[in-house]
């Protein structure tokens, strides 16, 4: 996943609201938002080459969301799937806190993870952040540490605090945010060897491509009273909608 905005406890009646855009190559498999039937507490999308997730919730509220680095593969790695740290924390009972201190984060490549139970947010990342709770607020990550100035973050922030100061937040509204296509005035990844028409379409929030881009887009509203209201809208290598699917229920 490779954008991810989200308030936290910054909203009269949510405590949390989140919105996210999953970016991957189109050839890898996956299978859509879904109840787990091997893991039956769990919601998730699922990615089929390494058994992982992107974004998962429990019937607890417990959820996790990760973003990979974007540096130089590892060609000998042969590290853990990075997806592996989401179902961990989404089936597992510690504090994001305390997760996080039996973490051996040097098995897996790059990655930030964010982290949330009924008490508390959390972010950690194997590139030089240590893990800290998150206060009330409103964040940003892409593929790189949380609030990272890219442009994309930067304005997918400004559009959600521009939505919370109005009012009631939709899911439509979110899904708005999440579908800027917008690039960047200018490269904010220089450097990275990519090719100038793909180093400005990976600028935008919404990355369409043939050969990679926005796979999914994801909502999720956590009420103060604990109800969950989610909703995933999946897209083909044109950039089309695909598929939506919608769950609601309460927090045990």
């Amino acid at each position: 996943m490779c954008l991810i905005v989200f308030a936290c406890k910054a909203h009269p009646d949510y405590r949390l609201i989140l919105a996210a855009n999953r970016d991957e190559f189109h050839a890898r498999p996956a299978e859509a938002m879904q109840w787990w039937p091997d893991h039956p507490e769990m919601l998730a999308g699922r990615d089929l080459q390494a058994g992982g997730t992107w974004l998962g919730i429990g019937k607890s509220g417990r959820l996790a969301a990760v973003t990979n680095y974007r540096e130089e593969p590892a060609t000998n790695h042969r590290g853990r799937s990075r997806g592996e740290l989401v179902t961990g924390f989404v089936r597992g009972q510690e504090p994001p806190l305390s997760w996080c201190k039996n973490l051996r984060s040097g098995d897996f490549r790059g990655f930030s993870l964010l982290m949330s139970d009924a008490d508390e947010m959390a972010y950690v990342s194997n590139r030089g952040d240590d893990a800290r709770r998150l206060e009330p607020g409103i964040y940003g990550l892409s593929n790189a540490s949380l609030d990272t100035p890219w442009t994309k973050v930067l304005r997918s922030k400004e559009t959600l605090h521009a939505l919370i100061r109005r009012g009631p937040v939709e899911a439509e509204q979110l899904f708005r945010l999440l579908g800027d296509r917008e690039p960047a005035a200018s490269d904010d990844y220089a450097g990275t060897g990519l090719s100038p028409e793909m180093a400005r379409a990976i600028s935008a929030p919404f990355i369409a491509t043939r050969e990679y881009g926005t796979r999914c887009s994801t909502v999720l509203l956590i009420a103060k009273s604990g109800r969950v209201e989610i909703h995933e809208r999946r897209f083909d290598s044109a950039g089309r909608a695909a598929g939506e699917s919608h769950f609601e229920f309460a927090v045990d």
